[in-house]
């Protein structure tokens, strides 16, 4: 259970800071959890749209749609047409956005990295399949 305890205060602590970037700058919670599903799908190479945006966020449309129009206006998240299919609308982040959250949670993971690197590969794999479990249990499936 110490290991459970430890990572229950590492993810408050992650959640704390994720509240007070958004604090700072004006956003929601669920403004910044969007902004990350959004750059996470950028390094999946996932088209991201309104629609599933809202899946990875638990929202209806409405909800979505607010979340979408205040990123939009803060100027951290943009609106353009799928190139393949005009019909579609796809969402990315701001490269401003990108450098506000850099300037914020930079040096949280350049410390999250440095402790990584005190890691042999053989730890570094097991810290990453007990991350992937753990997500895998806490994870919702509809």
């Amino acid at each position: 259970m110490e290991i459970v305890h430890l990572l229950r205060k590492v993810t408050v602590e992650f959640g704390l800071r994720q509240a007070e970037f958004a604090a700072r700058h004006g956003m929601h919670s669920t403004d910044v959890r969007a902004l990350i599903c959004l750059l996470d799908a950028e390094r999946a190479g996932t088209d991201a749209t309104a629609g599933w945006l809202g899946a990875q966020l638990g929202l209806n449309s409405a909800g979505t749609t607010s979340v979408i129009d205040r990123l939009e206006r803060l100027g951290h998240l943009e609106r353009t047409r799928d190139p393949r299919d005009r019909r579609r609308v796809l969402l990315s982040v701001t490269p401003r956005a990108v450098e506000l959250g850099r300037s914020f949670f930079g040096p949280l993971i350049d410390d999250t990295v440095a402790v990584l690197r005190e890691f042999d590969e053989s730890e570094t794999a097991a810290v990453r399949r007990f991350l992937s479990a753990a997500h895998q249990a806490v994870t919702i499936v509809p």
